[in-house]
C-alpha cells in the first residue's frame, strides 16, 4: 500500500511506540572497557591524547575497577605498560609481568568481571613491533619473523590464562596465531579459555593515541606487512575464515567506525560472536569535538555505538564504556 494508507510516522509518534519497535538495543553488557596498567606507585596519569583515560599503577587500579563495576560494565580488556623492554618482549610472558599481576588482582577484587587479556608483544619489545625482528639476509632490512614470534605469543597467552584471564585476545596479526595459541592453551590445560581473535586488523591511522597510551609505536618502519591494507575487504573474509578453522571463539574487526561494511560482511559470513573495536582515535576525535562545544558528546557516542551494533557487532570494545553505560541508565556523567 502507498500513502495515504501507509504512514510510516505512525510508529514514531511517541517515545513508547519508538521503543516498542526499536530494532537495535544497546546495553552495558555489550561493552568491554580497556584499561592501561603500569609500574610504579600512586600513578593515575591521564593520557594526553585520550582525555578521561589513564595509566594506573597497581596500587591505584582497584579504584578504577570499582568504578567499572559501579558503571554496570561487566568486562575489561587489560593492557600493560612494562618497566622493562627488550628485543624479545620477555615482560609479556613473565609470570609476574604487569598484565599477569593485574589479572590476578582484578580477579580478587571483582571476580564477576570478565577479564580479557591483550596478547601481543608490541608494548613489550624495544623495537615496538608485534613479534621477533631479524635482519633479512637477502634484502638487508629488518623483518618480523612470523613463526618464531608464534612461540612467544603462545607463552604469553598461557601465562595470562594461568593468571586467571577468562579470554585471550591476540592482536598481533601473525599468520597461524590462533592455531598456535589454541594448541598451547590446550596443551597447558586451558582448553576452556576462549580466544577473541583480532581477525581483521587494519594498518590504520586511527591507532595513534593508543600508541601514546601503550608506548608501542614502532621504532622503525610500520606494520603494513602484517596488518591489513585499509583498501581490502575480500581479504577480511580470508583472514576470518582462517581463524575460524584454527579454533577462534570470537572474531574482531578493528577499527570499527571506518569499517562498518566489513563488520556487516563478517556478520553475514560467519556465526561466531563478532567484536568491534571502537579505537583510540575514534574516541579522541569525539572528546576533542565535545571539549570545543561542537557536538553533543552523549548523543554522538550512543549513536555511534548503536551504529556499530546495527552493523553486526555483538560486543564493542570502547573507551566510552563507563560513560555510555551510565547514559543508558539515564544518569548524567
Amino acid at each position: 500500500m502507498a500513502f495515504p494508507i501507509t504512514r510510516h510516522r505512525r510508529l514514531r509518534r511517541t517515545a513508547g511506540i519508538r521503543g516498542m519497535v526499536r530494532e537495535t538495543l544497546l546495553t552495558a553488557e555489550d561493552f568491554i572497557y580497556p584499561i592501561f596498567v603500569t609500574h610504579g606507585t600512586n600513578v593515575k596519569e591521564e593520557i594526553p591524547s585520550m582525555p578521561g583515560v589513564y595509566h594506573f599503577s597497581m596500587d591505584r587500579l582497584e579504584e578504577e575497577i570499582r568504578d567499572v563495576v559501579a558503571s554496570g560494565v561487566r568486562s575489561v580488556l587489560l593492557f600493560g605498560v612494562p618497566e622493562h623492554k627488550d628485543s624479545i618482549g620477555s615482560s609479556a610472558y613473565d609470570r609476574d609481568g604487569i598484565v599477569q599481576q593485574a589479572i590476578r588482582a582484578v580477579k580478587s577484587w571483582a571476580p564477576e568481571l570478565v577479564i580479557v587479556a591483550d596478547t601481543c608483544l608490541c608494548q613489550f619489545t624495544d623495537h615496538g613491533h608485534c613479534g621477533i625482528v631479524h635482519q633479512d639476509t637477502a634484502s638487508g632490512t629488518a623483518v618480523v619473523d612470523n613463526d618464531q614470534s608464534l612461540e612467544l605469543l603462545v607463552r604469553t597467552a598461557v601465562s595470562q590464562a594461568e593468571a586467571g584471564a577468562d579470554i585471550i585476545a591476540p592482536s598481533n596479526m601473525m599468520d597461524g596465531f590462533v592455531h598456535a595459541i589454541r594448541g598451547g592453551l590446550d596443551d597447558a590445560g586451558y582448553s576452556d579459555i576462549a580466544i577473541m581473535s583480532y581477525s581483521v586488523k587494519y594498518a590504520s591511522a586511527f591507532y595513534g593515541p593508543f600508541r601514546d597510551a601503550a608506548h608501542s609505536a614502532p621504532q622503525f618502519g610500520d606494520r603494513k606487512t602484517y596488518q591489513m591494507d585499509p583498501a581490502n575487504v575480500r581479504e577480511a573474509i580470508r583472514e576470518a575464515d582462517s581463524d575460524v578453522a584454527e579454533g577462534a571463539d570470537m572474531l574482531m574487526v578493528k577499527p570499527a567506525l571506518a569499517y562498518l561494511d566489513v563488520l556487516r560482511l563478517l556478520k553475514e559470513q560467519f556465526d561466531l560472536p563478532l567484536v568491534a573495536y571502537n579505537v583510540s582515535a575514534e574516541y579522541s576525535m569525539v572528546k576533542a569535538a565535545a571539549a570545543n562545544g561542537w557536538i553533543n558528546e552523549r548523543g554522538i557516542v550512543l549513536e555511534t555505538l548503536t551504529g556499530m551494533k546495527r552493523a553486526g557487532a555483538d560486543i564493542i570494545i570502547t573507551y566510552h564504556a563507563k560513560d555510555a553505560s551510565r547514559w543508558l541508565r539515564g544518569e548524567e556523567v
